[in-house]
Protein backbone atom coordinates (compact mmCIF):
# COMPACT_ATOMS: atom_id res chain seq x y z
CA UNK A 1 0.00 0.00 0.00
CA UNK A 2 1.33 3.25 -0.98
CA UNK A 3 0.98 6.83 0.69
CA UNK A 4 2.62 9.60 -0.96
CA UNK A 5 4.06 11.99 1.45
CA UNK A 6 4.54 15.94 0.36
CA UNK A 7 6.55 18.92 1.70
CA UNK A 8 4.19 22.23 2.05
CA UNK A 9 6.04 25.21 1.76
CA UNK A 10 7.72 25.26 -1.50
CA UNK A 11 5.80 22.62 -2.86
CA UNK A 12 2.39 23.83 -2.50
CA UNK A 13 2.27 27.24 -0.90
CA UNK A 14 4.55 29.79 -0.74
CA UNK A 15 7.29 29.65 1.99
CA UNK A 16 5.15 31.97 4.84
CA UNK A 17 8.32 33.21 6.45
CA UNK A 18 9.55 34.75 3.34
CA UNK A 19 5.75 36.13 2.69
CA UNK A 20 6.35 37.90 6.13
CA UNK A 21 9.72 39.18 5.72
CA UNK A 22 8.09 41.03 2.38
CA UNK A 23 5.24 41.83 4.79
CA UNK A 24 7.12 43.15 7.73
CA UNK A 25 9.70 44.77 6.16
CA UNK A 26 12.10 42.53 7.62
CA UNK A 27 15.02 41.12 4.79
CA UNK A 28 16.45 38.58 7.70
CA UNK A 29 13.22 36.86 8.14
CA UNK A 30 14.11 35.70 3.98
CA UNK A 31 15.95 32.46 5.22
CA UNK A 32 14.31 29.15 5.08
CA UNK A 33 15.12 25.53 5.30
CA UNK A 34 16.52 25.99 2.25
CA UNK A 35 19.11 27.65 3.22
CA UNK A 36 19.62 26.59 6.70
CA UNK A 37 19.77 22.74 7.99
CA UNK A 38 19.78 22.90 11.30
CA UNK A 39 15.85 23.51 11.79
CA UNK A 40 16.31 24.73 15.63
CA UNK A 41 18.65 27.26 15.28
CA UNK A 42 16.63 28.60 12.31
CA UNK A 43 13.52 28.70 14.51
CA UNK A 44 15.84 30.20 17.63
CA UNK A 45 16.99 33.09 15.46
CA UNK A 46 13.59 33.95 13.72
CA UNK A 47 12.13 33.98 17.54
CA UNK A 48 14.41 36.28 18.65
CA UNK A 49 13.81 38.66 15.72
CA UNK A 50 10.15 38.47 16.26
CA UNK A 51 10.63 39.68 19.84
CA UNK A 52 13.20 42.59 18.71
CA UNK A 53 10.51 44.17 16.65
CA UNK A 54 7.53 43.51 18.77
CA UNK A 55 5.95 40.90 16.63
CA UNK A 56 3.62 38.21 17.58
CA UNK A 57 1.28 35.67 15.89
CA UNK A 58 -1.49 37.62 14.82
CA UNK A 59 1.08 39.87 12.89
CA UNK A 60 2.69 36.49 11.25
CA UNK A 61 -1.18 35.36 10.91
CA UNK A 62 -2.61 38.61 9.08
CA UNK A 63 0.27 37.76 6.43
CA UNK A 64 -0.88 34.27 6.21
CA UNK A 65 -4.52 35.33 5.24
CA UNK A 66 -3.36 37.01 2.06
CA UNK A 67 -1.10 33.81 1.21
CA UNK A 68 -2.71 31.38 -1.77
CA UNK A 69 -1.70 27.98 -2.90
CA UNK A 70 0.63 28.47 -5.82
CA UNK A 71 -1.20 27.96 -8.99
CA UNK A 72 -2.01 24.75 -10.10
CA UNK A 73 -1.67 23.39 -6.30
CA UNK A 74 -5.05 22.20 -5.31
CA UNK A 75 -5.95 20.52 -8.33
CA UNK A 76 -2.77 18.46 -8.71
CA UNK A 77 -3.43 17.75 -4.63
CA UNK A 78 -7.35 16.38 -5.80
CA UNK A 79 -6.13 14.48 -8.61
CA UNK A 80 -3.06 12.94 -5.83
CA UNK A 81 -5.73 12.36 -3.10
CA UNK A 82 -8.10 10.83 -5.47
CA UNK A 83 -5.72 7.92 -7.18
CA UNK A 84 -3.60 7.42 -3.31
CA UNK A 85 -3.71 8.09 0.17
CA UNK A 86 -1.47 11.49 0.50
CA UNK A 87 -0.43 13.04 3.75
CA UNK A 88 1.25 16.73 3.84
CA UNK A 89 4.18 16.04 6.46
CA UNK A 90 5.54 19.86 7.19
CA UNK A 91 7.78 21.83 9.90
CA UNK A 92 5.29 24.75 10.23
CA UNK A 93 2.98 25.46 13.03
CA UNK A 94 -0.53 24.46 13.36
CA UNK A 95 -1.35 28.16 13.46
CA UNK A 96 -0.27 28.64 10.80
CA UNK A 97 -1.00 25.77 8.54
CA UNK A 98 -4.68 25.70 9.20
CA UNK A 99 -6.03 28.51 6.85
CA UNK A 100 -3.92 26.97 4.09
CA UNK A 101 -5.42 23.28 4.42
CA UNK A 102 -8.58 25.34 4.16
CA UNK A 103 -8.05 27.05 0.81
CA UNK A 104 -6.35 23.38 -0.59
CA UNK A 105 -9.51 21.36 0.52
CA UNK A 106 -8.24 20.13 4.05
CA UNK A 107 -5.80 17.50 3.62
CA UNK A 108 -4.17 15.78 5.84
CA UNK A 109 -1.30 17.29 7.50
CA UNK A 110 1.45 16.58 10.07
CA UNK A 111 2.93 19.89 11.81
CA UNK A 112 4.27 21.44 14.88
CA UNK A 113 3.16 23.43 17.59
CA UNK A 114 4.06 27.35 18.60
CA UNK A 115 4.08 28.22 22.04
CA UNK A 116 2.05 31.75 22.35
CA UNK A 117 1.96 33.52 24.98
CA UNK A 118 -1.16 35.51 26.51
CA UNK A 119 -0.10 38.28 25.40
CA UNK A 120 0.16 36.94 21.42
CA UNK A 121 3.53 37.14 21.33
CA UNK A 122 5.21 33.48 20.21
CA UNK A 123 7.24 32.28 23.45
CA UNK A 124 8.85 28.64 21.91
CA UNK A 125 7.67 26.02 19.84
CA UNK A 126 7.03 22.00 20.00
CA UNK A 127 8.11 19.93 17.74
CA UNK A 128 6.28 16.49 17.11
CA UNK A 129 8.63 14.25 16.99
CA UNK A 130 12.64 14.86 16.24
CA UNK A 131 13.72 14.78 12.53
CA UNK A 132 9.91 14.59 12.39
CA UNK A 133 9.15 13.66 8.64
CA UNK A 134 12.10 11.30 8.62
CA UNK A 135 10.43 9.76 11.47
CA UNK A 136 6.94 9.89 10.38
CA UNK A 137 8.18 8.04 7.40
CA UNK A 138 9.68 5.37 9.32
CA UNK A 139 6.46 4.69 11.24
CA UNK A 140 4.48 4.56 7.89
CA UNK A 141 7.15 2.33 6.79
CA UNK A 142 6.71 -0.03 10.11
CA UNK A 143 2.93 -0.11 9.57
CA UNK A 144 2.89 -1.50 6.52
CA UNK A 145 2.59 1.58 4.12
CA UNK A 146 5.56 2.02 1.23
CA UNK A 147 6.13 5.62 1.24
CA UNK A 148 7.03 7.73 -1.85
CA UNK A 149 7.85 11.55 -0.92
CA UNK A 150 8.75 14.69 -2.38
CA UNK A 151 10.02 18.31 -1.07
CA UNK A 152 12.57 21.45 -1.57
CA UNK A 153 14.45 21.88 0.92
CA UNK A 154 17.56 19.95 3.05
CA UNK A 155 14.74 19.31 5.91
CA UNK A 156 12.78 16.85 3.11
CA UNK A 157 16.11 14.63 2.31
CA UNK A 158 15.76 12.42 5.21
CA UNK A 159 12.31 11.43 3.96
CA UNK A 160 13.30 11.94 0.43
CA UNK A 161 15.72 9.69 0.70
CA UNK A 162 14.44 6.78 2.89
CA UNK A 163 11.38 6.04 0.35
CA UNK A 164 10.61 3.58 -1.99
CA UNK A 165 10.92 6.69 -4.75
CA UNK A 166 11.78 10.45 -3.85
CA UNK A 167 11.67 13.66 -5.78
CA UNK A 168 13.00 17.08 -5.85
CA UNK A 169 10.19 19.21 -6.50
CA UNK A 170 11.16 23.18 -7.46
CA UNK A 171 14.05 22.87 -5.42
CA UNK A 172 17.55 24.96 -5.31
CA UNK A 173 20.37 24.43 -7.94
CA UNK A 174 22.64 23.82 -4.95
CA UNK A 175 20.43 21.00 -3.68
CA UNK A 176 19.79 19.52 -7.27
CA UNK A 177 23.81 19.64 -7.21
CA UNK A 178 24.10 17.79 -4.25
CA UNK A 179 22.05 15.20 -4.77
CA UNK A 180 22.30 14.44 -8.75
CA UNK A 181 20.66 10.82 -7.71
CA UNK A 182 17.15 12.30 -6.85
CA UNK A 183 14.72 12.87 -10.18
CA UNK A 184 13.75 16.85 -10.08
CA UNK A 185 10.96 18.07 -11.42
CA UNK A 186 9.32 22.13 -11.98
CA UNK A 187 5.94 21.47 -12.33
CA UNK A 188 3.10 19.38 -11.17
CA UNK A 189 2.45 17.37 -14.17
CA UNK A 190 5.76 16.23 -14.26
CA UNK A 191 5.20 15.26 -10.53
CA UNK A 192 2.22 13.38 -11.50
CA UNK A 193 3.89 11.56 -13.92
CA UNK A 194 7.00 10.50 -11.64
CA UNK A 195 4.57 9.63 -8.31
CA UNK A 196 1.80 7.54 -11.23
CA UNK A 197 5.68 5.82 -12.13
CA UNK A 198 5.90 4.12 -9.27
CA UNK A 199 2.44 3.58 -7.63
Amino acid sequence: MNIVCLDLEGVLVPEIWIAFSEASGIPELRRTTRDEPDYDKLMRWRLGILKEHGLGLKDIQKTIGTIDPMPGAKDFLDTLRSETQTLILSDTFTQFASPLMKKLGWPTIFCNELVVGPDGMIEDYKIRVPQSKLSTVRALQSIGFETIAAGDSFNDLGMIHSSKAGFLFRSTEQIKKDHPELPACETYEELLSLIRGVL
